[in-house]
């Protein structure tokens, strides 16, 4: 799975098509990411501790990988990811269409 926690991401299906938003959490053996805003569901939620409120609250589901894609933080487009050995021997991510390391 290319997609890490804290990359930006755009959706490129579903109901939140076109929106982008910063990978909370990645889940690479399910192949679901968790992302800022996107995919959100309403929740009750009962008080458990006193003096904690209860009530309606939003939070972000996971959506599968494949629905995602990577912005580069360089050219800021969607673009898929490459992955070339620097000198010290080291794998980096790199943009396919600027080559910038990611």
């Amino acid at each position: 799975m290319n997609i890490r926690t804290n990359d930006t991401v755009i959706v490129l299906s579903g109901k939140d098509k076109g929106k982008q938003g910063k990978v909370l959490s990645a889940d690479p053996k399910g192949g679901k990411v968790i992302v800022e805003g996107v995919n959100v569901a309403k929740r009750h939620q009962k008080p458990r501790k006193e003096g904690e409120e209860g009530g309606i609250i939003k939070k972000e589901t996971p959506i599968y990988t494949a629905k995602v894609m990577r912005v580069c933080p360089k050219c800021d487009q969607p673009t898929r990811t490459a992955h070339k050995l620097t000198d010290k021997g080291e794998k980096v991510r790199v943009c396919k269409k600027c080559g910038a390391e990611i």
